[in-house]
């Protein structure tokens, strides 16, 4: 597996990592893993195809809980990565934000507790808070690393500015935010600042919510309770008209040899050395599916014929719900 480094001073991680939501929150996704023994089982897998880079976050149900399970006799193969701040509401889709320093404080010891380890390696305010100066809240987390408790710090759904602010306390090593062929947003102002500043980015949701990894031909294939049904994308005739944006890089991946969902993370890797993607899944099969995509060789031609077929902005419908897209870009 090709690694990449987390920042100018972090640690090297596996060109693809593992987002963890799916083996924590049962009502998240149609297919989430509620066993614990195969949440494990699943790690463990994903650590002997040659990922390192685990991302979980105190809000994912028991997902913290079962990935401390899988670390144990391998913490120290594993580059942990957590969040914290995101308080969740009467619904996955309304959410509140505390980035206070005091929360900072709880919330790391209460995950070192649930994961059963000393240390997490990579600790991400979740989302920002508008009512909290960023300088307050990285500098609590700034305190985390002086304890030991923290070895580097990272960022979600931040602004540029923003970014630039929280830097001056602490270095940043890495910022997460939704990116995919789906969703293009971080190209045009957030990409060049981290690149200034050496800061990494992580890709969640990099196959567009499954719409790039063919999982779904109809709103119906969705479990009653899977969140998506709530998200604009999914919503009547945007649905059907991003699902035939999606089926355009089905033509090129047939060409390929390799499934749509290798072609969407390989985009990511070879258009960007700087981007780590982070796909969850709950299948095994699946899991060895983006893996391979790590092996994937994309000329410039074919990046460029990707990003024609899937043209920036071409999807339609905002990424969350309203009551989240006030907690994006703070």
């Amino acid at each position: 597996m090709e690694m990449r480094r987390l920042g100018v001073q972090g640690p090297e991680v596996s060109a693809i990592g593992f987002g963890c939501m799916s083996i924590g929150i049962a009502d998240v996704y149609t297919s989430s893993v509620q066993d614990d023994a195969k949440a494990v089982e699943l790690i463990h897998h994903a650590l002997d195809l040659g990922i390192n880079f685990l991302d979980t976050a105190n809000i994912y149900g028991d997902s913290e809980v079962k990935v401390g399970k899988a670390l144990r006799g391998r913490r120290d193969k594993v580059v942990l990565a957590t969040k914290f701040g995101i308080v969740l509401g009467s619904d996955l889709h309304n959410r509140g934000v505390d980035g206070s320093p005091e929360n900072a404080r709880r919330a790391c010891d209460e995950s070192l507790k649930r994961l059963g380890v000393d240390q997490i390696d990579l600790y991400y305010l979740h989302r920002v808070d508008s009512q909290v100066p960023i300088e307050e809240t990285v500098g609590a987390m700034a305190d985390l690393v002086k304890a030991g408790k923290v070895r580097h710090l990272g960022l979600s759904e931040a602004a540029p500015e923003t970014v630039r602010r929280a830097h001056k306390v602490h270095p940043i090593a890495a910022l997460q935010n939704e990116y995919s062929l789906f969703t293009r947003d971080p190209e045009q102002e957030l990409l060049p600042v981290l690149r200034e500043l050496g800061i990494a980015l992580v890709a969640y949701s990099p196959l567009g919510r499954g719409f790039l990894g063919g999982r779904f031909r109809s709103v119906d294939d969705l479990a009653p309770n899977d969140w998506r049904r709530g998200n604009p994308r999914f919503q009547g005739e945007q649905f059907a008209r991003n699902l035939a944006i999606a089926d355009r890089l089905q033509e090129i991946a047939e060409e390929k040899h390799c499934t749509a969902a290798q072609l969407a993370l390989a985009w990511l890797l070879r258009r960007h050395p700087d981007v780590i993607p982070i796909p969850g899944t709950s299948s095994v099969a699946r899991l060895e599916e983006n893996i391979r995509a790590a092996d994937l060789s994309l000329s410039e031609e074919d990046l460029d014929r990707i990003e024609t077929v899937l043209p920036k902005g071409a999807v339609e419908g905002e990424r969350y719900a309203p009551e989240m897209m006030k907690n994006l870009n703070g």
